[in-house]
């Protein structure tokens, strides 16, 4: 069972401000709870419970929010609203939490490859916070359904979904050999390709399970896209030497990293689950 997750977590969410000028936007409320704090539920449901932070300049706010706040819970005490804070501190005391920081923002497979102290040489997941995923009740979470794949496959995997094809200069973009339904073995993988040079509209999203040699792989990746470090440069490298498994998620995701996809998503959570809970 794999017992790692990874939070990249140092970006400066340039699309919510000024609201992220002090503020990380991976606490953002959807609802009433953050971001962050879905993401980690979400890993834990998993079975991992070894949670790593690679963090930024101005994100202190992301290690107190799973830290007790022994000021607050005395404030509130007796008041009735103890109970708001029973799903945080169920997080706080039942999985260890570490943090790192990343000192430079180089991509996404550079801010991986700046968690590799809190991995070490184990199979871990990645969750990026502002890509929020649900599912149906009763369904598993979306990192659980990838974890039962690699007890079976025993290699990376990266969630997908169907895209706009209009829409894949904004994603890394895979083509590959269907195995099964929504199951496919990589042949071909690329960053933010132009609708024209797509290989598909199959877009990777913010969940993966790497094995831990993607380490290795990603400090000899040279910069690609943007002159960043990409993690896609790296699995597709993967891919090649081994395989690399990517799944097409049952569930619904939403882009917290944008307006309109947080504005869809704290709607949707508001009527089908926070009115129902």
């Amino acid at each position: 069972m794999i017992k790692n997750c990874l939070f990249p977590v140092a970006g400066y969410g340039t699309r919510f401000l000024p609201a992220t000028k002090a503020m990380p936007k991976e606490i953002l409320p959807v609802v009433n709870k953050p971001l962050v704090q879905y993401a980690v539920e979400e890993a834990v449901a998993a079975g991992m419970n070894n949670i790593g932070f690679v963090t930024g300049r101005g994100k202190r706010a992301i290690e107190d929010h799973f830290d007790i706040s022994y000021e607050l819970e005395h404030q509130i005490q007796g008041s009735g609203k103890e109970g708001l804070l029973t799903s945080i501190r169920h997080l706080i005391e039942n999985n260890q939490f570490s943090f790192t920081r990343q000192r430079e923002m180089k991509g996404l497979g550079h801010a991986i490859l700046t968690g590799r102290n809190l991995i070490g040489e184990n199979p871990f997941g990645v969750v990026l916070a502002d890509d929020l995923c649900v599912v149906e009740p009763g369904e598993d979470e979306v990192m659980t359904q990838m974890a039962k794949l690699y007890n079976q496959f025993r290699c990376s995997i990266v969630a997908i979904q169907e895209v706009p094809e209009d829409e894949t200069n904004k994603y890394g973009v895979i083509a590959g050999e269907c195995m099964k339904e929504g199951l496919y073995r990589i042949t071909d993988m690329v960053e933010k390709p132009d609708p024209k040079d797509a290989p598909s509209n199959l877009a990777i999203i913010g969940r993966y399970i790497l094995t831990p040699d993607i380490f290795d792989i990603i400090e000899n990746t040279p910069p690609g896209k943007n002159g960043e470090v990409q993690i896609t440069d790296a699995l597709m490298t993967q891919a090649r030497n081994g395989c690399v498994l990517a799944y097409k998620f049952k569930g619904k995701r939403f882009d917290c990293g944008s307006i309109d996809g947080f504005v869809e998503a704290t709607n949707y959570v508001y009527e089908n689950i926070y009115k129902k809970s």
